[in-house]
């Protein structure tokens, strides 16, 4: 290169950065174990990191402590939200609003009732989980 010469890297020119599909810094959870039942991950509120197996077709989410599952927080009605899981073995699962103060959130919206899928995100008052059905690999529901 001659003097006074800059290449397009020197001069400014954007340059296309790729993450690998395998980044350290972004933790698998689910990695060590793979349940045999549908989970909820805690992403995002006090007990972040904690999963909960979902190994029965009704669970209760809420903040008394006799709930299937137990959200520790003021932010979240005793009884906040019902899960049926009931379909799971054609793949179906839905989630139900209880009355609660704060309201259930699913994908980003306010519902009183809604479908789940495989990575559905949803919130209880200051609490953010994910949903993953944890089907096998040829498709069929656990």
């Amino acid at each position: 290169m001659q003097p006074g010469n800059k290449s397009r890297t020197e001069a400014g020119a954007t340059e296309i950065f790729r993450m690998p599909s395998s980044d350290a810094t972004v933790p698998d959870l689910m990695a060590r174990q793979r349940p045999k039942h549908p989970t909820l991950t805690i992403v995002k509120g006090p007990q972040t990191g904690g999963v909960f197996e979902l190994d029965s077709s009704v669970i209760t989410l809420g903040r008394d402590p006799k709930n299937s599952v137990f959200l520790n927080d003021m932010t979240v009605s005793r009884h906040h939200a019902r899960m049926d899981l009931s379909g799971m073995g054609s793949g179906t699962a839905t989630i139900e609003d209880l009355g609660s103060l704060n309201g259930t959130w699913v994908d980003g919206a306010i519902v009183s009732s809604a479908t789940l899928k495989d990575g559905s995100t949803i919130q209880i008052g200051t609490f953010r989980m994910v949903f993953h059905t944890n089907a096998r690999a040829n498709g069929a529901g656990v």
